[in-house]
């Protein structure tokens, strides 16, 4: 029997949220720190700026006459970046407490809330 497994979409749960400030920690742009522009859950990918650019040819049309080398922001596994921890300028993981009822992020390493 064959699973179809296009029908079937999983949303992985990133901690990760924009404007999260991460360190890139394998791969071609190891130690690179930038701002996550967006999340995609569905691919458990993130879009840091800055970081992951590849240039697209583009062949000529109305928009480009000439044709043109665009240059893009491609996503990247969520596993390959960390967030900082602004008093330690390190890579820490994100948890969670309860503070009066409501869900806070925190850093693992220092214990403090994420703003």
């Amino acid at each position: 029997m064959y699973r179809n497994t296009s029908l079937t979409t999983k949303l992985f749960k990133i901690k990760l949220k924009k404007d999260d400030k991460v360190i890139v920690l394998a791969g071609k742009y190891k130690g690179k720190t930038g701002k996550i522009v967006t999340t995609q859950p569905k691919d458990n990918t993130v879009t840091v700026e800055g970081i992951n650019i590849i240039k697209k040819h583009i062949k000529a049309n109305t928009k480009y006459p000439q044709g043109t080398i665009l240059e893009i922001t491609k996503p990247m596994h969520v596993g390959k970046v960390a967030i900082i921890d602004p008093e330690t300028k390190k890579a820490t993981r994100i948890g969670f407490t309860l503070k009066d009822g409501a869900k806070t992020r925190v850093y693992k390493s220092s214990s403090k809330e994420i703003k």
